[in-house]
């Protein structure tokens, strides 16, 4: 068995092999026992950390990618002689890869294991980002783009599933939250990147840095990251004991899944839109953080309005306006341990078990600070008011997404902890597939609304959104247990 926060695991996985004609001898079931050395809660406290902080510095990287291409545009829409709504594809296509890739490689990793998702992801990540960098047409350039979206995809829906294998359910908040600064992190230092690059030197650099990026992500990811899903590792170490005693009967509880694997992925494949379809929790909680997300993307074309065209800032000044919801994610994420503090008192009340709706408390606040940001950002964005105060109120949005995509993941892969890497690949989905749309609908909207109203209508979409984890706090533990796949 394994330690005592034992995994559940998806429905396909733990397919009985008694289901066949043979019974198995129960005397050669391969377990992990807890002082089992290849059980993933017995690496060493610095290694997990070490994986964590690789995996966490991939998401970056990826993220990172997708919002370098805002201040490219203008170089695009000269060397390539389009127009500036050709030229936003550049981020639109390849969020939404970002929005596509967890569809499989969240399944798959429940199937094949982590690890060799993110090797290969991270390989063909870097290997397309090169005629991206080097195209020579505009339809070459977006069709990678879209490609390199999809390929880097795994570090937004898998890390989550690899953190969640790393430690156990009362211990999982501070590395969930370590990692999940990081996949929203990158899309604001995306712009400061790039915007530093395009004032000084020539826009194709902004993509052979992501290429020298992804390579050292590449050789960092084999060297430091091993495999860490139960499942993968019982069938490898039943292998081994195989091979080295030359008895056959060894087996796990979930050879028969690996023996219908055409079965098991399909399974698998079903099961972030089955949760989307059929979770009112789920669906309702990727909504509210996909209107997030798709906000912090509609800013990398409503900033340089707000700050170039009302403020005289330069390319370069107009990337650093975005430190503001960077300072505030930054905030958000240092109060992770008085988070910690709390949530332990509160495991007291519940004898060592909390419901996952403890999680849900950073997402009250973060309503709040999103709907308060927003309307301060709005009745800011006028010419006569220092541009200090417009960057100033977007301090609490950053502070808010970063709680409430913190609150959410946590909740996701707690609640639905069988199926957490489909649980976090339907988010995924959905956020990526906001944050592909809400920039191209950027400019008209604010030309026709005007910067005061356009940014005034997101904050009333937020504070709508704002009352859902209060809802899921009261009735979350009724939900979950009429739930499919909830634990």
């Amino acid at each position: 068995m394994l330690n005592s926060d034992s995994r559940t695991l998806t429905p396909f996985s733990t397919i009985s092999p008694k289901e066949g004609s043979d019974q198995p001898d129960p005397a050669f079931q391969v377990t992990l026992t807890d002082d089992d050395a290849m059980n993933p809660y017995n690496i060493s406290l610095l290694h997990k950390w070490i994986i964590v902080n690789v995996i966490s510095q991939g998401a970056l990287c990826v993220a990172c990618a997708s919002s370098t291409a805002a201040f490219t545009e203008v170089g695009l829409e000269q060397e390539f002689n389009v127009s500036h709504e050709i030229s936003i594809l550049s981020i639109s296509l390849y969020v939404v890869g970002l929005g596509m890739g967890p569809l499989l490689a969240g399944p798959l990793s429940e199937v094949y294991g982590r690890n060799i998702i993110y090797q290969v992801s991270y390989i063909l990540f870097f290997v397309f980002s090169w005629p991206v960098a080097f195209a020579k047409q505009i339809s070459v350039f977006l069709i990678f783009r879209f490609v390199t979206g999809l390929c880097g995809a795994a570090f937004l829906s898998v890390a989550g599933g690899s953190v969640s294998d790393l430690f156990t359910k009362d211990k999982v908040a501070s590395p969930m939250a370590f990692y999940t600064i990081f996949p929203f992190l990158g899309p604001v230092i995306g712009p400061l990147l790039s915007g530093f690059m395009n004032q000084h030197i020539y826009w194709r650099w902004t993509y052979y840095l992501i290429i020298i990026w992804s390579f050292v992500m590449t050789i960092t990811l084999f060297i430091f990251v091993p495999e860490t899903y139960a499942p993968v590792i019982l069938r490898r170490k039943a292998e081994r004991l195989r091979k080295e005693t030359g008895e056959l009967r060894y087996w796990t509880e979930y050879d028969a899944a690996a023996k219908n694997l055409g079965r098991a992925i399909l399974f698998s494949l079903k099961t972030p839109f089955q949760l989307l379809l059929t979770e009112r929790m789920a669906l309702f909680l990727n909504i509210w953080t996909s209107l997030m997300l798709g906000i912090l993307y509609l800013a990398f074309q409503a900033f340089p309005i707000i700050f170039m065209d009302l403020h005289g800032f330069s390319v370069e000044s107009t990337g650093m306006s975005f430190l503001g919801i960077g300072i505030g994610m930054v905030i958000a994420w240092v109060t992770q341990p008085l988070w910690n503090r709390r949530f332990a008192k509160i495991k007291e009340r519940y004898a060592g078990s909390p419901p996952p709706e403890v999680h849900l408390d950073m997402g009250k606040l973060a309503g709040i600070l999103v709907a308060i940001s927003l309307f301060w950002l709005a009745f800011t964005s006028y010419r006569q008011v220092h541009w200090i105060v417009p960057i100033i109120a977007s301090v609490p949005f950053g502070s808010g997404t970063m709680l409430a995509f913190n609150s959410v993941f946590t909740y996701l892969v707690t609640a639905y902890r069988p199926v957490a890497a489909s649980a976090m690949a339907s988010n995924s989905a959905m956020r990526s597939t906001f944050a592909a749309v809400f920039p191209l609908f950027a400019q008209p909207m604010y030309m026709k609304l005007g910067t005061v109203g356009a940014t005034a209508l997101l904050g009333g979409l937020a504070t709508l959104m704002s009352p859902l984890p209060f809802i899921f706090s009261r009735i979350g533990g009724r939900l979950r247990t009429k739930s499919r796949f909830a634990a």
